[in-house]
């Protein structure tokens, strides 16, 4: 699949999900100002992904007009057992570039499913995207834009509530529509 039409996807899961339903607060300020990167990366094995989360981190450090990078990374990981596994990975590798305190990541995968969730709970699609994702963020952003906003713990819990009350199929709907609106 071209990397045009993945970005087109992920692009449409942000606007529509993640922004659409207002799972994270702080996303709209910076899709609207252009800000969040879309980075595709063709790797094909754990290392090549690792050499390409490398020069990501190292470019939202240095690129201020970067607020925020997505490394979707469709050709590997696609199994959610081995991507979770692999989180393991680049929290070493935040640790190795000296990035902890500076940048966190966060994940999205199609089949992300929390401890204790059945594979069909509505909540887990608080986390599953159209592909594989990295979440790349800046530490200091995101204090930034907590401390502007109230109540910011109960924000896990009014996703899952909201996500319950939309149920597994209307999310499944969601997603497959990101799809068919990245082909047009």
């Amino acid at each position: 699949m071209k990397s045009v039409a993945i970005v087109a996807a992920v692009r449409c899961w942000v606007e529509e999900v993640v922004v659409g339903l207002n799972l994270c607060p702080f996303a709209r300020a910076e899709l609207i100002e252009d800000r969040v990167r879309f980075f595709v990366s063709e790797a094909t094995d754990e290392q090549q992904l690792l050499t390409d989360l490398q020069t990501e981190l190292e470019r939202l450090e240095s690129d201020d007009s970067v607020e925020t990078t997505l490394l979707i990374h469709p050709q590997v990981l696609t199994d959610f057992d081995d991507y979770n596994q692999f989180l393991d990975l680049a929290d070493r590798l935040l640790e190795e570039l000296d990035f902890e305190g500076v940048c966190q990541i966060a994940s999205f995968h199609p089949d992300y499913q929390f401890a204790g969730t059945q594979p069909g709970d509505a909540q887990n699609y608080t986390n599953r995207a159209p592909y594989p994702v990295l979440h790349l963020l800046r530490e200091a952003s995101l204090e930034r834009a907590i401390a502007s906003f109230t109540d910011v713990e109960l924000i896990p819990e009014r996703n899952i509530e909201l996500l319950e009350g939309l149920g597994q199929e209307k999310m499944q709907a969601l997603l497959r529509a990101c799809f068919t609106d990245s082909e047009k």
